[in-house]
């Protein structure tokens, strides 16, 4: 079992004991998130659905964010995260959400957004939300992968209230 594959473990067996089900929202991880929690048997139980919303046409068609955040904010900012996360929740059965957008490169950066910039959100149905912004290092699948280790991380620290 890899490093993915046991953090997905530990926060299936959490969302059970708490009683929560996930949704995940991801652009440049393209369900690397929803993989990693699907390759658990039983993940069922605690594991809703994942949107893959890589276009901003999708996010708004499938996640309800809006045109205007994406405009003035940009597809990669943690306000477009938390619109991600919030439709997550509202388009399925879950209770709590995780929401990835981002910039994997090798292409895509700018000098305020470089290659690697990947905002996150953390929802869940009480109302209680955590926004991230990080910057990861390395090539793409590198970023990607390090971007799905920070998801789960961030859904375990949600879970136990812990900070991420």
């Amino acid at each position: 079992m890899d490093e993915l594959e046991k953090l997905a473990q530990t926060l299936g067996e959490a969302l059970h004991a708490h009683g929560d089900v996930l949704a995940l929202a991801e652009s440049c991880t393209g369900g690397m998130v929803a993989a990693s929690i699907t390759s658990i048997a039983g993940s069922s139980a605690w594991f809703d659905r994942g949107f893959v919303t890589y276009s901003n046409l999708s996010k708004t068609q499938m996640l309800g964010v809006s045109p205007t955040t994406l405009d003035r904010f940009g597809a990669v900012s943690e306000q477009t995260a938390e619109e991600m996360a919030k439709g997550a929740l509202q388009f399925s059965q879950a209770t709590m959400a995780g929401s990835i957008t981002g910039i994997a490169g090798p292409t895509g950066g700018t000098l305020q957004k470089p290659v690697g910039t990947v905002c996150f959100a953390w929802a869940h149905q009480d109302g209680r939300m955590k926004l991230s912004t990080q910057l990861f290092s390395g090539d793409r699948t590198q970023i990607r992968h390090q971007a799905t280790a920070h998801m789960l991380h961030g859904l375990m620290a949600m879970l136990t209230q812990a900070s991420i």
